[in-house]
């Protein structure tokens, strides 16, 4: 399990989120959420989303992200998370949300390869090297749509406590809570609700 860097900004020492190691798609979907001192975008700049995308070995260190790029990469990540609640609610998506993950596919098709390992041979499907961004926007919106067509799908839900916004995959029915700060913080509020309501009382 991933340790939490006590160095980091406090935005970044989040606990993980069930899931977000298995699928980048989810991970993407949770550089936005909400902590008790307000909202945080983890891709708030093209710099910002530029390290993000570093850091989860997307984009080579040596390619920049242009404006219009980052301005993909925001969009496919609200489509994203359209599409997880249209999931969730049993309901058809927004055209416009299902084209944009489309579209993103599209940008940067694989091609299928045979790869030969120490393990033998399998199949690998190597995405457009031509455009390193586009490319990524490819690779995510993949990874979403296998998310979304395969048996996990069945446990992603969004975070119960209010105003996270995070999605992830429960690890049984019952839990409602992304991380056990978000129940922590839920449960919390609720015993000052009642303490505030039994001073009334």
């Amino acid at each position: 399990m991933r340790t939490v860097d006590q160095d980091a900004p406090v935005h970044l020492r989040q606990l993980p989120v069930p899931g977000e190691d298995q699928y980048l798609s989810l991970a993407l979907v949770n550089t936005r959420f909400t902590l008790s001192h307000g909202k945080v975008d983890l891709l708030d700049d093209p710099e910002a989303a530029h390290l993000w995308l570093v850091r989860h070995e997307l984009l080579p260190d040596r390619v920049a992200l242009n404006g219009r790029q980052f301005g993909r990469l925001l969009g496919l990540r609200e489509a994203l998370r359209a599409l997880f609640q249209a999931y969730d609610g049993h309901a058809r998506p927004a055209e416009a949300d299902l084209a944009t993950l489309n579209s993103a596919l599209a940008a940067a098709p694989s091609t299928p390869r045979l790869a030969w390992t120490a393990e033998g041979p399998h199949r690998a499907d190597e995405p457009d090297a031509a455009n390193p961004a586009a490319a990524a926007l490819s690779l995510l919106a993949e990874d979403a749509a296998d998310l979304l067509t395969g048996a996990e799908a069945a446990r992603l839900t969004e975070c119960a406590a209010q105003g996270c916004a995070r999605w992830f995959l429960r690890s049984h029915g019952a839990r409602r809570w992304c991380t056990t700060q978000c129940g922590n913080r839920v449960r919390a509020a609720r015993a000052y609700a009642a303490k505030r309501a039994d001073r009334r009382g």
